[in-house]
């Protein structure tokens, strides 16, 4: 009998999901987060999140391979279309054959996966330059609208940048933020944000930065194609630089333009 396994969406629930699997020895036909649940011909079951659970098949993952494990917690980050039945199947490789298949980039169950992680680490990179910050009372604040679920990877990056700043990063697609203050930081769940009207000196700075932007730029020398490969059009949307008018006005609180697209496969 085939099943579909339900699961909380978190990264301990899926490892609970494969701890389920072996232990009632059945192959789910997919993973499902409850929240992208719909109707279907498919049994279903609920499995519940223990943390004990997740701890065995993290540990049993460790003992045979590192990379596997780095590759299970990003590839579980990534916006890859039925990941967790990717990752299922990786594990299950693993556990079946040893981490001998890792070493082989074009092995047919391990390329997804990585290709998919590739992508979620260049978008980790390109976003350590793009994300623009706004000045809310003492608070640094930025949106982002990547593919993937880039705020796990950039966190240490930004606290170790600004040690001694509160400040937070709000990912749109995931509808979660990352929020630093006096040397912690979390990531939390924000369904719904809009960011404060900036006062006079926030709308100074940003007109500065869009002056230096523009100043810096060699009109005899612009080449929009290598500009798009450096600099992606699907980021614009969050970024200073690229803002209307509206957006340097005081006491205006504009969204940023929506510009980034849902997620597709990688």
């Amino acid at each position: 009998m085939e099943f579909i396994y339900l699961y909380d969406g978190s990264f301990e629930g899926f490892l609970c999901c494969i701890f389920e699997s072996y232990a009632n020895r059945e192959l789910p036909s997919d993973i499902i987060p409850e929240t992208d649940a719909c109707l279907t011909l498919f049994q279903t079951r609920h499995i519940e999140t223990d943390k004990a659970h997740a701890d065995r098949v993290l540990r049993k993952t460790a003992l045979l391979s590192g990379k596997a494990v780095i590759l299970l917690r990003r590839g579980f980050l990534t916006c890859l279309a039925n990941r967790e039945m990717y990752l299922y199947h990786l594990i299950a490789k693993l556990l079946r054959e040893g981490p001998g298949f890792l070493r082989n980039l074009a092995d047919e169950t391990l390329l997804p996966v990585l290709k998919a992680v590739r992508h979620l680490e260049g978008e980790v990179q390109l976003l350590r330059g793009f994300v623009r910050f706004s000045d809310y009372s003492g608070i640094l604040g930025g949106e982002i609208e990547p593919k993937n679920r880039v705020l796990p990877l950039l966190r240490s990056h930004f606290c170790s940048r600004f040690p001694n700043e509160r400040f937070f990063i709000y990912d749109r697609t995931h509808r979660e933020a990352l929020f630093y203050a006096d040397g912690k930081a979390v990531i939390a769940p924000l369904e719904r944000f809009e960011a404060a009207a900036p006062d006079e000196t926030e709308v100074a700075f940003r007109r500065l930065w869009k002056r230096f932007y523009d100043t810096v730029a060699i009109k005899e020398r612009e080449n929009f194609r290598c500009r798009q490969t450096h600099m992606p059009k699907r980021y614009w949307g969050t970024m200073t630089e690229f803002q209307d008018e509206d957006y340097f006005i005081a006491g205006q609180s504009p969204r940023l333009e929506h510009r980034g697209p849902g997620l597709p496969s990688v």
